[in-house]
């Protein structure tokens, strides 16, 4: 693990047994992020030990993530990283190849490898948004507002927030908080889909520690074969498919506790 790229990504890692926590650490800033920030993320989730089997992400202080930092609207290097500005001044390919990096930051947490939860205080603005979404699941603060700002900015959100929103919300109400660019509230987002729970701030801890708890307890290989099964779930047209990979998923199951059991 680079210790200084996550160091000057404002990122924490600590890892205690099969859950690991990342922690967003630039409170001054509200935690706002840049490319070096996702190349970060990107270097935890290729660096995790395979027995991590729960990742938590979370923000130092006030607010979970204010999104992109500022300085980033502009030409020049922040951080030693590209500004967006920049970027069409390179080639297409490029540009495309930038992004594409930008979105490993965030893209490993949908994988089925673990089970991935947001821990959300504060704001979750833009990419702090997005990095919500990218997690499995969502544990919101009372005063929790998630927003995303990039099409008000005249961008839009490409950090692999779109397709979460839509499977969690729907289409049109997911139209609507991206082009108003409202704020949505903890208790709506509990109500619409976007939240797992929402609790008081300082039961934050205790309620993320409890769910690690819950998820942790069934076997590993049932929990990654459910995740891979409910990720393509929405995105098979013939039911006949999903029919097919459940039972090829329960056949590996059945082999494995076979084997596990002597039989």
């Amino acid at each position: 693990m680079d210790a200084d790229l996550l160091d000057r990504g404002g990122v924490g890692l600590t890892v205690q047994g099969r859950r690991a926590t990342i922690t967003l650490d630039r409170p001054d800033k509200l935690n706002a992020q840049t490319p070096v920030t996702w190349a970060a993320l990107r270097e935890i989730g290729q660096s995790l030990d395979p027995e991590v089997r729960v990742v938590v992400v979370r923000g130092r202080g006030r607010a979970f993530s204010a999104g992109l930092d500022k300085r980033l609207f502009g030409v020049d290097d922040v951080d030693g990283a590209p500004g967006l500005m920049s970027l069409v001044q390179r080639p297409t390919e490029e540009a495309d190849a930038d992004i594409a990096t930008f979105q490993q930051g965030f893209s490993w947490l949908r994988e089925p490898d673990r089970v991935t939860i947001a821990a959300v205080q504060g704001h979750a603005i833009g990419a702090g948004f997005q990095l919500a979404l990218a997690c499995d699941l969502r544990v919101l603060t009372e005063d929790a507002k998630l927003r995303m700002a990039e099409t008000g900015l005249g961008l839009v959100p490409d950090l692999g927030g779109t397709l979460p929103l839509v499977r969690a919300v729907g289409y049109a109400r997911a139209v609507e908080i991206c082009v108003t660019g409202r704020d949505v509230t903890a208790e709506e987002a509990q109500r619409i889909g976007l939240a797992n729970s929402v609790v008081a701030a300082d039961e934050l801890d205790s309620a993320v520690d409890r769910l690690v708890e819950a998820v942790n307890a069934p076997p590993e290989g049932a929990v990654r074969e459910t995740l891979a099964l409910l990720a393509q779930a929405d995105e098979v047209v013939d039911p006949e498919q999903q029919l097919a990979a459940e039972r090829a998923a329960q056949i590996r199951r059945i082999a494995e506790l076979a084997g596990l059991l002597g039989g």
